[in-house]
């Protein structure tokens, strides 16, 4: 038992040693203990705190709040992916079949690193979609989808980018950013109010594009089984897993609420109850 426990500590230091230095002494790098915490509590305060909060509260207008925000989360998300392409994926300097990370502190690196940690740090302001939803009393869209999305991303992404800021482990920022550009354009646009509804026609399209995301960044990350690349493979298992996850949850999401509905509604449409009858007299 002690052997065990002295390999263990052993493999623990080992794999510290591995970790990107560059990020040593920034914000919640130390260790990944805080962005846990961080997540635990949004999962309490979502499913607990807030709801306790606001039962016997009206719901608040934040209407103001919501369209500032979401210009916001378009700004960022349009610089994280402005970075991540002409830097990386974009730049023509960037495999899409093996990209090992570059290490090194040139200028190109060095952004790249940088848009992968405000990608990391935007996950956890990204929490802020949900304590909306809690305010506004908006409680049918607080999914379990919704939650675990918010809430594991930000714990998945430490490793990730405490060992392997850039190359391969960035193409997910790359195109995740790519998708919060369009999804938060359309929260704006829903924020404007009744006048605006006739141009939302389009969330399940936006619904299809976050599950092309989810395949695109699969394939990218396990075609490294089949090809030499010097990249960590226990990453993109780790990577690859995660997105392999999220795809059933939005394959499933989008099951329920785009072709289970439609079914239903179709289906009462043409039942008999639903067929005027005529009148005796006609």
């Amino acid at each position: 038992m002690a052997s065990l426990i002295q390999a263990v500590i052993l493999e623990k230091k080992r794999l510290w040693e591995s970790r990107d230095q560059r990020l040593d002494g920034w914000p919640l790098m130390s260790s990944p203990l805080p962005s846990i915490i961080i997540c635990l509590t949004y999962f309490y305060s979502v499913k607990v705190l807030g709801p306790k909060f606001m039962k016997n509260r009206p719901a608040y207008d934040l209407r103001g709040v919501l369209l500032v925000y979401n210009v916001f989360q378009i700004l960022i998300n349009s610089w994280i992916f402005h970075e991540l392409g002409r830097f990386g994926w974009l730049s023509g300097n960037y495999s899409f079949i093996c990209q090992p990370v570059d290490y090194s502190n040139s200028e190109a690196a060095l952004r790249i690193l940088r848009a992968s940690y405000w990608f990391y740090i935007l996950k956890f302001i990204d929490f802020f979609d949900t304590l909306f939803f809690v305010l506004r009393k908006k409680n049918n869209q607080i999914t379990t989808l919704h939650v675990l999305h918010h809430g594991l991303l930000p714990m998945n992404i430490w490793p990730g980018l405490r060992f392997t800021a850039g190359g391969q482990a960035s193409f997910f920022a790359f195109l995740n950013a790519l998708v919060h550009i369009v999804m938060y354009f359309y929260y704006f646009l829903a924020a404007m109010g009744p006048g605006v509804q006739k141009y939302l026609g389009w969330k399940k399209y936006l619904t299809t594009f976050q599950i092309i995301q989810f395949v695109a960044a699969s394939i990218h990350c396990f075609q490294l089984m089949f090809v030499d690349c010097d990249f960590p493979i226990g990453f993109c298992w780790w990577i690859g897993c995660q997105e392999l996850l999220f795809l059933c949850l939005f394959i499933n999401f989008y099951k329920h609420t785009y072709v289970e509905k439609k079914e239903t509604a179709g289906s009462v449409s043409l039942s008999p109850a639903a067929i005027p009858r005529k009148r005796k007299n006609q």
